[in-house]
């Protein structure tokens, strides 16, 4: 879990000067940067440069695995462990398993995107910071840590302020 850390938040009205403030927060250098909204917005991770994910190699690699485990306990058990001549059929025969093996590859690839997210995201994480609790409902932010390249307390006020934030917070914790 990654350790809290202080920084500047600044906060908007709507959607079309996030969007604005993230590319110009961007383009003025800064790179751990953060924009907080309460819904999806589009152009966003264009905006803060937002690389892609790698939870996908996750679910594609959990995937994989449960598909093999799917085939080899379905082999295993009807073909090695207990073989049964049923009517002179095949002891395997896999159509008949195929059921098995694509719930097992479901399962294991759901499970570790869960689990995979819930690292990726740091949760749970007991008593979170709030910066404004209207920032789940209709506010916006886009709030620069202390560690970020070029941090300079007044220099981020003032590129707020300039971008049209309705309130510049101090944050202690984030």
């Amino acid at each position: 879990m990654a350790r809290s850390i202080g920084g500047i938040a600044g906060i908007f009205l709507d959607e079309k000067s996030i969007l604005e403030a993230a590319r110009k927060t961007r383009s003025a250098g800064f790179t751990k940067f953060d924009a907080i909204s309460p819904y999806p917005i589009h152009g966003m991770e264009e905006a803060c440069d937002i690389k892609r994910s790698w939870i996908p190699y996750v679910t594609f690699t959990a995937g994989m695995t449960g598909l093999v485990s799917g085939f080899l306990l379905t082999w295993w058990t009807s073909a090695v462990d207990w073989p049964l001549n049923v009517g002179g059929k095949p002891y395997f025969s896999l159509p008949a398993f195929i059921p098995i093996i694509f719930e097992l590859t479901i399962l294991f690839a759901a499970l570790s995107s869960v689990g995979a997210l819930f690292y990726a995201c740091g949760i749970p994480r007991l008593d979170p910071p709030v910066i404004d609790p209207d920032l789940t409902s209709h506010k916006f932010a886009i709030f620069v840590p202390e560690n970020d390249t070029g941090y300079n307390a007044s220099k981020i006020e003032s590129l707020f302020r300039e971008l049209g934030a309705v309130e510049v917070k101090k944050v202690t914790e984030y």
